[in-house]
């Protein structure tokens, strides 16, 4: 079983990473966009993509 203790520190982690996360990406924002100009349209066709596996398998499920 997981105890109260476990539990509270398991918060305090996820908090604390979080913070540290935001930090460290405000840190490298001038260096982002600098070099990740046009990367959402990765992730939008990545996410198309995907879309279109699930569409597929829809279609040749039924």
């Amino acid at each position: 079983m997981i105890s109260t203790g476990q539990i509270v520190f398991a918060i305090l982690f996820i908090i604390a990473f979080v913070i540290i996360l935001i930090y460290s990406y405000r840190g490298d924002l001038k260096l982002h966009r600098k070099y990740y100009k046009n990367s959402v349209w990765i992730l939008v066709g990545f996410i198309i993509f995907l879309l279109f596996l699930m569409g597929l398998k829809i279609l040749f499920k039924e």
